[in-house]
């Protein structure tokens, strides 16, 4: 049998507990050109929320009564499919479930990173650090001695996006929720400056943190921690819109503060990043980061949850900021 998480419901928001179920079903027989994959790891991403959105996103939603889609890293563990064997380590979209049967075109990667661990191709080795490794240098193009400033900064991909500025040379401002995220952000991720949001006072403490302007700002959340940004931002500023976290509601479309004037008398970039307009970079960007990881250059967090009965709320949690760092269920 395989146990896997369904989605039983469409949500109004951020998915809940009751909005999945964990079923038993019958393992598929394996069919010419098909890999069975046992998974290892399950991958939680904030991005999950607009996949079963049922209105303005990039994909299409995932459908009720189906396996929810996910990323996960597993072992082959039987293949009569040409090139893949029993043995190979792999990730790619296996759904939330024990084991998958897939057509090579489900992987991502065969994971070539042997002597670390497959987890970490979920999380910054995988679509998180190459988010954020794609988005910040293609798009917000920070140069040595810049200010970035990253929303949601303890995140998956927040945290790399700092780490990885510090590297090209950038001061770093994290932008983060709660006393305990702000000390990890600055000793763990090694910020030069964290931001409490939940404190009073975010207008003033980014006008303190950043005296000079925001050059690149990584934003993760839109809402009203963006809209504090928006007034800081120096001349020729880049905007990367990677999430919109805060968003509770997507129906009808999100409104707030325009920002029209601040691009146009700042001369200001904004852009949208999304990583599957970016696949073919993909693989090389996993060889730089895994370069740093080993170097002890870049640094990562896992909160790794037992048991794919742990997904169901995975999601839930992770909005409701519980998480310290990229969230994972252990199969």
């Amino acid at each position: 049998m395989n146990r896997q998480v369904i989605l039983t419901s469409r949500p109004a928001g951020v998915a809940q507990a009751e909005n999945f179920a964990v079923i038993s079903a019958e393992s598929l027989p394996l069919g010419p050109g098909q890999l069975r994959i046992r998974n290892q790891f399950l991958s939680v991403e904030p991005a999950m929320r607009g996949w079963i959105a049922d209105l303005g996103n990039y994909s299409a939603p995932v459908a009720i009564g189906s396996v929810m889609r996910a990323l996960a890293a597993g072992e082959v563990i039987e293949s009569t499919a040409e090139g893949w064997h029993a043995g190979d380590q792999v990730c790619g979209w296996f759904g939330w479930q024990e084991e998958a049967v897939v057509a090579p075109d489900a992987i991502l990667r065969r994971i070539a990173e042997r002597d670390l661990s497959p987890s970490l191709s979920l999380g910054v080795l995988g679509i998180n650090g190459v988010t954020a490794l794609l988005a910040l240098t293609r798009i917000g193009e920070p140069q040595p001695g810049e200010t970035v400033v990253v929303s949601t900064a303890a995140g998956g991909v927040g945290s790399a996006v700092g780490q990885i500025a510090k590297l090209l040379g950038c001061r770093t401002v994290a932008i983060t929720g709660g006393p305990e995220k702000v000390t990890q952000c600055l000793t763990e991720f090694g910020y030069d400056a964290a931001i409490d949001y939940k404190a009073d006072g975010l207008n003033e403490a980014l006008a303190a943190a950043c005296p000079n302007g925001i050059d690149v700002y990584f934003d993760n959340t839109a809402g009203v921690i963006s809209d504090a940004v928006m007034p800081q931002l120096a001349i020729g500023a880049r905007v990367v819109v990677c999430g919109t976290a805060s968003l509770t509601q997507w129906n009808p479309w999100p409104s707030g503060p325009r920002v029209e004037r601040h691009l146009l008398v700042k001369r200001a970039r904004m852009q949208g990043f999304v990583i599957f307009d970016h696949m073919d970079l993909w693989e090389g960007a996993v060889a730089r980061l895994a370069g740093w990881v080993r170097d002890g250059k870049l640094r990562y967090s896992e909160e790794i949850l037992e048991g794919i009965e742990a997904c169901p709320d995975a999601l839930a949690g992770l909005y409701r900021g519980e998480n310290k760092g990229k969230r994972l269920i252990r199969v």
